[in-house]
């Protein structure tokens, strides 16, 4: 059944879209590992050119869709994802600040909890401060097919900002100390809504800069080279299908 979304941002037949959803912020990511990591795979959705796509890896389903920059965007499509789509699993593979010292360019990281400076989940009207964390089967499986791999791999604590540029220049530093390993802009929207609806999130990151040191990828480099971390969220996407 052909079904537009409540935001009108996906349009798509219901049973094109796998259980199991893949989720980088650039659509031309999903574009790249549609092209390169998936058979037969076929477009999905190109309203607002936030491309989805559903192919097979290993012989079992599996969907890749943009979700855009932060947690409005990402929480948006995830919502209808979940909700209207019938997804299960939502799996972000997306880029990343590093913060510490042990974490360098294109090194993978999985947040384990998400810290945020938004005001996102306030909607929940939870009576307590909210520790928006990873699904377990997801984040345990995730570890375990980096291990089998070879991919080197750090968990923890990561930081999802609404700032992309912070008027307190002290904030990263900040971040740091109290142990986030980075800074991002989705996941703890992600794992508040999945938590929310009972379904499963897990976030997978590739450094792109280190806000510390000074290095930095170009846009190409972001887009294309993240295999370690696309692999890594494959493997763990097919356990789910």
């Amino acid at each position: 059944m052909l079904l537009t979304s409540i935001s009108g941002c996906i349009q798509a037949d219901t049973d094109k879209v796998a259980k199991v959803v893949l989720f980088p912020g650039d659509p031309l990511r999903a574009k790249f590992i549609a092209e390169n990591f998936l058979e037969d795979a076929e477009l999905f959705n190109d309203v607002r050119n936030m491309l989805g796509y559903t192919g097979t890896y290993k012989g079992k389903r599996i969907s890749v869709m943009g979700s855009g920059m932060g947690i409005p965007s990402a929480n948006l499509y995830a919502y209808e994802l979940y909700e209207q789509f019938g997804v299960e699993s939502i799996i972000r593979v997306g880029s990343t600040g590093a913060l510490t010292d042990d974490i360098d360019l294109k090194d993978v990281v999985i947040a384990m909890s998400a810290s945020t400076n938004s005001a996102y989940a306030q909607q929940y009207d939870f009576p307590a401060t909210l520790a928006p964390t990873a699904n377990w089967d997801l984040l345990k499986t995730a570890v375990e097919k980096g291990q089998q791999l070879g991919v080197p791999i750090k968990v923890g604590p990561v930081l999802s900002t609404d700032t992309f540029v912070n008027a307190d220049s002290k904030a990263n530093e900040k971040f740091r100390d109290m142990g986030m390993l980075c800074v991002e802009m989705e996941t703890a929207g992600l794992y508040a809504l999945a938590m929310h609806l009972h379904k499963k999130a897990l976030s997978v990151l590739s450094v792109s800069d280190h806000i510390f040191k000074g290095s930095f990828l170009k846009p190409e480099e972001i887009r294309e080279s993240f295999t370690d971390m696309m692999n890594v969220a494959l493997e763990t996407a097919w356990t789910q299908a």
